[in-house]
């Protein structure tokens, strides 16, 4: 439930602090918020399933948003859109964790 909460205040203070970023930054930033939000997903399907522990989803949250930036300055270093790759990627495990984390809240819905 943290993992909502830190996600709802990060949102929040985005929209209200709302800081320009430099067009030259948005594939990192774009990488960064897909790779916490695939932590985010994946701690509230753990969370659900009873799993959930919350050195995984700290190391997971800095660790993706870490490594997929340095993967993208890699893909900018080398002239290859290295971004796109990452955002498809996390992209689609943020669906595939939505779509579990649906099916486990209607599973409850339906058994109360």
């Amino acid at each position: 439930m943290i993992a909502v909460f830190g996600l709802l205040i990060g949102v929040i203070l985005g929209v209200v602090l709302n800081v320009p970023i430099p067009d030259k930054f948005s594939p990192y930033l774009s990488v960064a918020i897909f790779a916490c939000l695939d932590s985010v997903f994946g701690a509230i399907r753990a969370g659900l399933d009873k799993q959930y522990k919350a050195d995984v989803f700290i190391s997971g949250f800095f660790g993706n948003a870490i490594l997929s930036v340095a993967l993208v300055f890699l893909g900018d270093k080398l002239n290859l859109p290295i971004y796109l790759a990452a955002v498809i990627v996390f992209g689609t495990r943020i669906f595939n964790n939505f779509a579990s984390i649906r099916r486990k809240l209607l599973e409850k819905a339906k058994f109360h």
